[in-house]
């Protein structure tokens, strides 16, 4: 097979040497961790040290970590409201899992506006807090740390004082940012934080609900049983996934800083380069404070699924926004929130990088988005005349 570039890291990561050996590892054991046997009791340290490790990375307590499936099934089990009048406030540009509200009813979720440079709107989220989610109920905000299209950094720990200051939680999906940038969860000020194992360079299958303290009650377990992640998440654990999860956020955790602007200097260049190519390439949030290995962007004219298949056909790896959603014919709920025209949200591209990326896999995707470019520009030319 013809060598490929894959640009696709917010997607999922590939999975790194480290992880692997510790799924394979892990996966040649024998006994239930929850046996007291010698067995049982080996495969249940395994388990202890991935949560050990996965609590490093975002400055949590081990005994605060829960693991879960993966992203989606964490943010499911935060949003679990307490009472019949409990309130979601969440941000328009987050996540599907955490659009679609948990066990929120959907007259309970509400939406904070961001602004065009996607960034959640603190005035507004204030002025909803205000009266508890504006009549007076019980409220729990949610906000990402990090667009998973566009990288755009949100303002958590500024949301999270107004959040408290109104005796709301607040819920931080870290799954984008978290191996990426800090996403220290007593720094942030989150209650509770959502991360996922397959964008580190672990597993798929495998995530964590992380709480601040002990001081903050867990949600009412979304699956029931067995005693299982001391009673918040019934189920015998998944022990490879969880033991590849903890050694990606090992390694992930060793050089964040450097990484990031090793990382940071590729995505500066390529849109250095992509804007010179063509000067009227818009580039998504550029305005604002992003993911180091983030780039959305479009040219007009240029649809996204176009550019993705002929790119695909090139050898290179990118999407059309979120990998989640890219099959979908209607155009991001992200871009739309930023108040980006549908045509041209429509073609945008997300470019994502990560640790094992280097200048040549750059010189590759530009080489062929620039053939994509000339090649399509040239058919209208064709066509207008």
């Amino acid at each position: 097979m013809a060598e490929r570039t894959y640009l696709d890291w917010n997607a999922t990561a590939p999975l790194r040497p480290e992880a692997r050996e510790a799924v394979v590892a892990a996966l040649g054991a024998v006994g239930n961790p929850s046996s007291v046997h010698a067995e049982g009791r080996a495969t249940r340290h395994v388990i202890d040290e991935a949560r050990r490790r996965v609590a490093a990375l975002v400055g949590a307590e081990p005994g605060n970590v829960v693991f879960t499936s993966g992203g989606t099934e964490a943010n499911a089990t935060a949003f679990c409201p307490t009472g019949p009048d409990n309130v979601l406030l969440v941000s328009a540009i987050e996540h599907p899992s955490v659009l679609a509200g948990g066990r929120f009813p959907a007259d309970r979720v509400r939406q904070v506006p961001v602004g065009p440079d996607g960034v959640v709107d603190l005035t507004v989220l204030e002025r909803q807090l205000a009266g508890g989610g504006g009549d007076g109920r019980r409220v729990l905000v949610s906000l990402m740390r990090a667009n998973n299209e566009t990288g755009v950094v949100q303002p958590v720990a500024a949301a999270a004082t107004i959040a408290h200051a109104s005796g709301a939680l607040l819920h931080v999906d870290a799954v984008q940012a978290a191996g990426r940038i800090a996403c220290d969860i007593n720094a942030l000020g989150a209650d509770l934080l959502t991360v996922s194992g397959h964008k580190l360079g672990g597993p798929t299958g495998v995530g964590a609900l992380v709480r601040r303290s002990d001081a903050i009650a867990w949600p009412a377990p979304l699956i029931r049983g067995g005693g299982q992640e001391r009673g918040t998440r019934a189920g015998t654990e998944n022990v490879g996934a969880i033991a590849g999860f903890g050694a990606a956020a090992a390694a992930t955790g060793r050089d964040l800083a450097a990484e990031g602007r090793r990382v940071a200097g590729l995505r500066d260049g390529l849109e250095a380069r992509l804007k010179a190519a063509c000067p009227q390439t818009v580039i998504f949030g550029a305005a604002a404070e992003r993911l180091p290995n983030t780039t959305l962007f479009a040219l007009p004219g240029i649809k996204a699924e176009t550019a993705v298949i002929a790119l695909d056909l090139a050898g290179v790896a990118v999407s059309s926004g979120a990998a989640c959603s890219s099959g979908k014919v209607a155009p991001s709920h992200v871009l739309a929130a930023m108040g980006v025209p549908g045509a041209l949200a429509r073609g945008a591209v997300r470019v994502s990088l990560g640790y094992s990326t280097l200048e040549a896999d750059i010189e590759r995707f530009l080489v062929a988005w620039r053939g994509l470019a000339d090649t399509l520009s040239k058919e209208s030319r064709g066509m207008a005349a």
